[in-house]
């Protein structure tokens, strides 16, 4: 992936690299299991992230703890996805205004170290990558993109992008009010009719992320190389519920998917960067 026009704003960006809490979490017992399986996902979900929350334990003062060897930790990743990061505020914007005909209001991107706080509670690294509705931001722990590449074997610029426009792809839900749609029936259904609903909310998250690959080309952001195709394959294959869990347990349990598997998250993104028109991406009605 090439850029042609990269823009560098730091205007929605919260850097916390270095920065940790003192506060510890009481994760133990099933809630590690939950974490270990979460480790392994791409793009945590907003409501997984505030079941993280319920994790977190209340007590104790929460005091910042600087590292300073580490507040410019990993800078080029850090560079590459604030690029990814505003092209998506770019073609959101566009898209809002000339499609939707509405304002489109750009979340915030927070970089971190290890552990930090948001409005849906606290969250370590191993929650990976999520957005939080309650204070319409992303976080990630940049470290995130080494585990892509090594242990998941997603390499490539694009597949990193992918992460940070699927993310930006849940803002989108949320603006347009679809995350609150599916977060009313949490509760009010059994929890495997939820986890239906869920796989639907990430695989439109992923056709939304595709989405802004075939528009950011159109408004020259970037452009297309030679095995990029294949580089955001590799990683909406290696995050597939299915692979997940053959992988860390060797059998899967549909039932219990919150992703959808890895030939869905490939279709529908693939959808979205093909076509680039968003009223193809009704998930909930078309899986």
């Amino acid at each position: 992936m090439k850029w042609v026009r990269r823009n560098d704003s730091e205007a929605n960006y919260e850097d916390r690299r270095g920065r940790g809490s003192g506060r510890k979490a009481a994760i133990g017992g099933a809630g590690a299991i939950i974490v270990a399986l979460i480790a392994l996902l791409l793009g945590q979900n907003p409501f997984e992230a505030v079941n993280m929350v319920n994790s977190i334990s209340p007590g104790g003062e929460s005091t910042e703890i600087v590292d300073p060897s580490r507040v410019n930790e990993n800078e080029e990743l850090k560079v590459f996805t604030l690029g990814v990061f505003n092209s998506a505020n770019e073609v959101w914007s566009e898209i809002f205004r000339t499609q939707l005909q509405q304002s489109y209001q750009n979340p915030t991107l927070v970089t971190f170290t290890d552990a930090t706080i948001s409005e849906c509670g606290g969250a370590t690294s191993s929650v990976g990558p999520f957005y939080c509705p309650g204070d319409q931001k992303m976080y990630i722990d940049l470290y995130f993109f080494h585990q892509l590449r090594n242990d998941f074997g997603a390499k490539g610029d694009l597949a990193m992008a992918y992460v940070t426009a699927h993310e930006v792809g849940h803002h989108v839900q949320k603006l347009l009010g679809i995350l609150d749609q599916v977060n009313q029936y949490r509760g009010r259904i059994s929890e495997t009719e939820f986890n239906k609903l869920n796989v639907k909310l990430e695989l439109q998250a992923d056709f939304l992320a595709g989405v802004w690959v075939y528009h950011a080309q159109r408004m020259n952001i970037i452009k297309l190389e030679p095995g990029d195709l294949e580089s955001a394959i590799s990683a909406t294959t290696a995050v597939g519920d299915d692979t997940i869990q053959k992988r860390s347990m060797g059998y899967t349990v549909p039932d219990s998917f919150t992703h959808g598997t890895s030939a869905e998250r490939t279709y529908w993104f693939r959808l979205g960067m093909e076509t680039g028109d968003i009223s193809r991406g009704d998930t909930f009605n078309n899986i």
